[in-house]
């Protein structure tokens, strides 16, 4: 593409200054969410958005990203280069503008960029403005233009340090760990965005490089969204082949939409704007939806399929995977984050393709359109016998007495706010939990083995396990799409399984039922992980309890010759007393919030994870196995 790229009107005089420079080191989480790893990582998007700016805009073909063996980033693109020279409005250095101004930048001149991914154009002066040191390298004009910076303030002019053939832009920066709780960059973190920006920029190549390890990959995409939803179902069974793709124009919004069914009950519908993901959707989601429930019922009733029946949003999105990828000149969002979609006229738009394009489509492809609307009407039965399955447990429970799951000891405190339910594998831990726990305010729940594997069930047989009904009526909030987490009598629960595969697989499973049927739960910050030791190091009436390896081999050099070591292989080896002092008091236990740090990514690793394909899931074993620290076999 570097003989056809054109240079374009994008010089000095191309850079719009807007007025107003906040103290971003003051207020870090304002501009890139947060001060921690994720916000860590958000810095290198911003850069990376730049150059995925250059190629949308049809002047770049190639980003490369190298995590340097310093741990520093560098960025590169065969762009335009960012524009050098004096601005004739500011009287300052175009790069140093864009560098050191939060509101300046190509962005807001609609002549230079149509649609453009990086933040409000606040991105790149963000990065250095949090960073101890960054360098910018520019090539154009036939020159090779330099200026380094110190937490964003140049360390002298824009200067030409000698002559390139070549045209781009090269940052490199490293994060300042005065901001941040964290400066080590994760290879897996930045893999997923790369692999994310190159299926929905289909033109680009994205080469990744981790100088400290030798990791390496190219990410290039020819088949677009709908290679990508390929990529999200490859631990699925696809019902349908190829993937329903739609592209097209209305409104000055562009839309690229894949979609395909599997045999599956879980959707996974993930939507972006001008490649910015949106976990929250919008209104981009909420015409796809909209238009999707319509044009299949139509379909169905105009071919006789439904005859009297008509299906719900939930019916026709059970089992899909969908991409839905808009841009547009000046997207609203709602809030800083960018998460979801607040511009009105998407919506117009992606209903109205939606309703053209797909209604075209099906009756196209009357054989696919055929496995669709019986998928979406099995979906509809299934949904009605869990409704009734649901009914008849709540009935049962109410005319049982204390209507409570009898396992389960609760807590005297009714307080929703001031509780915790411990959900405990086995009986032997379940005793020792119940007679250590605080009874004012902590309850216990045993679970007898393994509990259902809800990704494989469906939706109307998973409330015959006895065991999921247990903990559907203790936690409260119901289940499924019905699910109320302003009901729910506990706000801290806390799985407590062994530090053993057995006690890691019971936990998998049950973060699969939160995270596919109370799913609230986790999203408002409920759900927690004990974190029991690993090791009791004792010598005479001194005893010290480790959590890990590196914390034992520390205990048994301070307690000296003779320290005895033991290995907790299960919670039922722990006495009461022992149990409460190191897992379930506040004022000394360890425990790990779960969080869902990216929906996409945790939505795939529980489909490999619990599904019916053994491949995916051996080569993510494969790939990850490195990562093990602990394992019982």
């Amino acid at each position: 593409m570097d003989g056809e790229k054109q240079q374009g009107l994008y010089d000095a005089d191309s850079i719009v200054a807007l007025k107003g420079l906040e103290a971003v080191r003051k207020r870090p989480g304002m501009y890139i969410g947060s001060t921690d790893s994720r916000g860590l990582h958000h810095l290198v998007y911003e850069v990376v958005d730049n150059g995925i700016d250059e190629v949308m805009a049809g002047y770049a073909d190639k980003v490369n990203v190298y995590i340097n063996e310093d741990g520093s980033i560098t960025v590169n693109d065969d762009g335009r280069g960012i524009p050098v020279g004096l601005n004739k409005e500011e009287g300052k250095d175009a790069l140093e503008m864009c560098l050191t101004e939060l509101h300046a930048g190509g962005k807001f001149d609609h002549n230079s960029y149509k649609v453009a991914g990086g933040l409000h154009g606040v991105g790149v002066s963000v990065v250095n403005a949090l960073s101890k040191h960054l360098i910018a390298l520019v090539e154009r004009d036939g020159k090779l233009y330099r200026q380094t910076y110190h937490i964003g303030i140049p360390d002298g002019p824009v200067e030409a340090i000698g002559v390139s053939d070549k045209t781009g832009t090269t940052i490199t920066f490293w994060p300042d760990p005065e901001v941040f709780e964290t400066t080590v960059f994760e290879y897996d973190i930045l893999q997923n965005r790369f692999r994310n920006q190159a299926f929905l920029n289909k033109e680009a190549t994205i080469y990744f490089e981790d100088k400290r390890t030798g990791r390496s990959e190219t990410f290039h995409y020819e088949g677009g969204v709908s290679e990508f939803v390929q990529y999200l179902n490859k631990s699925k069974k696809a019902i349908h082949e190829p993937p329903i793709a739609l592209a097209g124009e209305k409104y000055s919004v562009m839309m690229d939409i894949a979609l395909q069914y599997t045999d599956g009950y879980n959707e996974a519908i993930d939507s972006f704007v001008n490649t910015i993901y949106t976990p929250e959707g919008g209104t981009h989601m909420t015409g796809f939806r909209t238009s999707l429930t319509r044009v299949i019922n139509n379909y169905g009733k105009e071919n006789g399929l439904l005859k009297d029946l008509t299906l719900t949003g939930d019916d026709v999105r059970e089992g899909l995977t969908a991409i839905v990828s808009i841009r547009m000149p000046d997207p609203q969002f709602e809030g800083q984050t960018k998460a979801k979609l607040g511009s009105s006229i998407a919506q117009t738009a992606v209903t109205e393709f939606m309703n053209e394009k797909l209604a075209e489509y099906l009756l196209e492809n009357p054989a696919i359109a055929s496995i669709v609307v019986k998928k979406a009407i099995s979906a509809l039965e299934s949904r009605e016998a869990a409704r009734k399955a649901r009914d008849a447990t709540r009935r049962k429970s109410a005319l049982e007495s204390g209507s409570l799951p009898g396992k389960l000891a609760d807590c005297s405190e009714r307080d929703p706010s001031k509780c915790e339910l411990y959900i405990v594998e086995g009986e032997s831990a379940g005793g020792s939990a119940k007679q250590g726990r605080n009874r004012a305010f902590q309850a216990i729940l045993p679970l007898r083995g393994k509990i259902l594997n809800v990704e494989k069930a469906r939706p109307d047989k998973i409330l015959d396990s006895e065991e999921i009904r247990n903990l559907m009526i203790a936690i409260g909030g119901g289940i499924g799409k019905d699910f109320d987490v302003s009901k729910i009598r506990y706000h801290n629960v806390v799985i407590m399984t062994d530090a053993d595969v057995d006690g890691a697989h019971i936990g998998t499973l049950l973060l699969t039922l939160f995270y596919r049927q109370m799913k609230p739960l986790i999203e408002n910050g409920h759900v927690y992980l004990a974190m029991p030791p690993l090791y009791r190091v004792s010598k005479g009436k001194k005893e010290i309890y480790a959590y890990t390896e590196a914390e034992m081999a520390k205990a048994v050099e301070e307690l000296g010759q003779g320290a005895n070591v033991s290995r907790y292989k299960g919670l039922g080896e722990m006495n009461p007393q022992q149990l409460w002092e190191t897992t379930m008091d506040p004022e000394t236990r360890m425990m790990k919030k779960v969080e869902i740090e990216d929906g996409m990514l945790a939505d795939q690793l529980f489909s490999i994870l619990m599904g019916d394909d053994v491949e995916p899931r051996r080569e993510f074993i494969i790939e990850h196995a490195h990562e093990v620290v602990n394992l019982d076999v």
